[in-house]
């Protein structure tokens, strides 16, 4: 089945950076737009960006375009978050699935969000 494993998260300071990366099994990676999401505590989880198949187009929530960029390599199955001038309003949980359409639509991805993993940023 789908496996989803995110890594890369830590306490840091505002303005600093982070490096999230996730390590996808149990599909056919380079068939699927990827995305990181975010949920903080008491909060819904929320799309923070989506790249595409072949990683040639990108798209950004707007409380991230400018600071976080997503890539993708598909000879290793994997999908990053570059995380800089981060903000205390960051902080969360942050996981990687499919696209929101694709993660709606089939339910192998639609239950396997994996653990996540905690980013907290401090003033």
């Amino acid at each position: 089945q789908v496996q989803l494993v995110e890594s890369g998260g830590g306490l840091v300071q505002a303005g600093g950076s982070l490096r999230l990366s996730c390590a996808a099994s149990g599909f056919t990676f380079s068939n699927y737009a990827m995305s990181w999401y975010r949920q903080a505590p008491g909060k819904e989880r929320e799309l923070v960006a989506t790249i595409t198949r072949d990683g040639g187009s990108t798209n950004y929530a707007d409380f991230v375009t400018g600071r976080f960029t997503i890539s993708r390599d598909n000879a290793k199955n994997a999908v990053y978050l570059q995380m800089n001038s981060l903000k205390p309003e960051d902080t969360a949980v942050y996981y990687c699935n499919a696209d929101p359409i694709i993660t709606a639509l089939m339910p192998r991805f639609r239950g396997s969000w994996g653990q996540g993993t905690q980013v907290t940023v401090s003033s």
